[in-house]
């Protein structure tokens, strides 16, 4: 067999230990602030019936969906005409019935539907886990990737849409960010925008091109809008309205003129204000400073029908990091009617970029390890596995190093693995029960029994 070489496919990452240490940081920080606002953890298969996912994210989403192909001879099965016309989306719903899931929120919405006798509502929930898309890899976008998701279903209180807010400033602040921006904007004044032109029907199409301002600019936007049915005349009325400018509430105000004659687009603007409303009840106050109304927000995904939201840090190059919106009949796709839900997600591959840039995370040790024994041999095994023991049950991370070898190579491996201390037990420690414990940073040796021993680590234990 022929040598191949290792490498990973395009879009994907391995985590070294230092790494994890860093993602669990963020991981840990984002579970702490979810549980303090009153949500609770689950997670669902990585892989999803195809049925399930398609449909739910708009055509261009459905089009960077991981399909899985059956197993077995999975052409077997395929219509021969449609294997000749070599067409591959009228062959995919005869080869693949499974797909990788696109994101956590629709995954989340069959979960409700399929244990709606056993969840209490309002349902909030948590789930931290991988996603993947077949989307272009660059930098801050990889083609599996972890998101962070808090929703509630259940409830159509707007108060759920400020505490997201609050989520999100408590969240950011904690992992160290200083400058964000949260931007809302709502689907139903999209949808007055495109009624108010004479296009509701274009809404999708709208949506789309204008959520692609910041990438493709106001003339790419204005040629995508021409290519999907809108007229020039559209485009000269929309062109004001995109390039809205001044504090929240003068947008809100330009936009209650805008949209006089639509009581859609009128609803979204005062789902806004009440929003903000709440937030200032909270004691929040110049919300200006990191809340942006953004009528370019769009959230190109059909499921969103309320408040939208997108957050993106301003102390480094990088897309949004976070995003989210209301979701009123999500789950009425999987035949659960008026069940409203909403819901925001964290972007952790992103996060990760943006500390890292900014060298946020924390100065600790990547050691899982506290302490190293010594191994001098099989004739030290009576005293130095019982005392490993009974580091381990008093919540010590500690290891012996596996082999007898030279006492230079065992104290590298503690250095490699940035292990804070080392156990020599040899027989001069064995014959007076006090060992020597050496610290590996400033190499000070001191002499210690095994209570003392247990006692010193158990006090400056590193937390795993």
């Amino acid at each position: 067999m022929a040598n191949i070489k290792p490498s990973l496919a395009k879009g994907t990452r391995d985590f070294s230990p230092q790494e994890m240490e860093k993602r669990n940081y963020i991981f840990n920080t984002l579970r702490t602030v979810f549980k303090k606002f009153g949500y609770n953890e689950i997670q669902t298969p990585s892989f999803e019936n195809l049925s399930t996912l398609t449909g739910k994210y708009g055509e261009e989403g459905d089009k960077l969906i991981f399909k899985i192909l059956n197993s077995g001879d999975y052409l077997a099965k395929a219509p021969m005409e449609v294997l000749t016309e070599k067409s591959s989306n009228k062959l995919i719903p005869h080869i693949s019935e499974k797909a990788l899931r696109y994101d956590l929120t629709v995954p989340f919405a069959r979960y409700v539907v399929m244990h709606q006798h056993e969840i209490a509502l309002p349902f909030k929930r948590f789930q931290i886990q991988a996603v993947w898309r077949a989307d272009r890899p660059q930098r801050g976008r990889y083609r599996e990737f972890y998101q962070c998701d808090v929703d509630v279903v259940g409830s159509s209180s707007l108060l759920n849409e400020a505490e997201f807010i609050l989520v999100y400033q408590e969240a950011l602040t904690a992992l160290g960010l200083k400058d964000f921006t949260i931007k809302i904007n709502n689907r139903k004044i999209l949808s007055g925008i495109a009624e108010v032109i004479g296009k509701p029907e274009l809404i999708v199409d709208m949506t789309v091109a204008i959520d692609k301002l910041d990438k493709i600019g106001l003339d790419g936007v204005n040629k995508e809008l021409l290519a999907r049915g809108f007229t020039q005349a559209d485009l000269d009325v929309l062109k004001p309205i995109i390039l809205l400018h001044g504090s929240n509430d003068e947008k809100l105000l330009s936009l209650k003129d805008v949209l006089s004659v639509s009581s859609i687009g009128l609803q979204g603007i005062a789902e806004i204000e009440e929003v903000f409303r709440y937030l200032k009840n909270f004691g929040l106050e110049g919300l200006d400073d990191f809340i942006e109304v953004d009528i370019t927000l769009a959230r190109g995904l059909n499921y969103y029908t309320g408040c939208i939201f997108e957050v993106k840090t301003n102390e480094v190059s990088m897309g949004s990091i976070g995003g989210g919106g209301r979701y009123d009949d999500l789950t009425g796709m999987f035949g659960l009617k008026d069940l409203t839900g909403v819901g925001v997600s964290f972007g952790a591959d992103r996060i990760y970029d943006v500390l890292e840039e900014l060298q946020l995370f924390p100065n600790s040790s990547s050691a899982s390890t506290q302490v190293l024994i010594v191994n001098f041999g099989e004739e030290t095994y009576p005293y130095t596995l019982p005392l490993l023991y009974n580091l381990r049950e008093a919540g010590v991370a500690a290891e012996l190093y596996p082999n007898a070898v030279k006492l230079k190579k065992q104290m590298g491996y503690a250095d490699a693995k940035k292990i804070p201390y080392a156990l020599l037990i040899g027989e001069e420690e064995i014959a007076s029960g006090v060992y020597s414990l050496k610290d590996m940073a400033s190499g000070e040796q001191q002499r210690v029994s095994s209570e003392q021993l247990i006692a010193f680590l158990t006090k400056n234990a590193i937390s795993c």
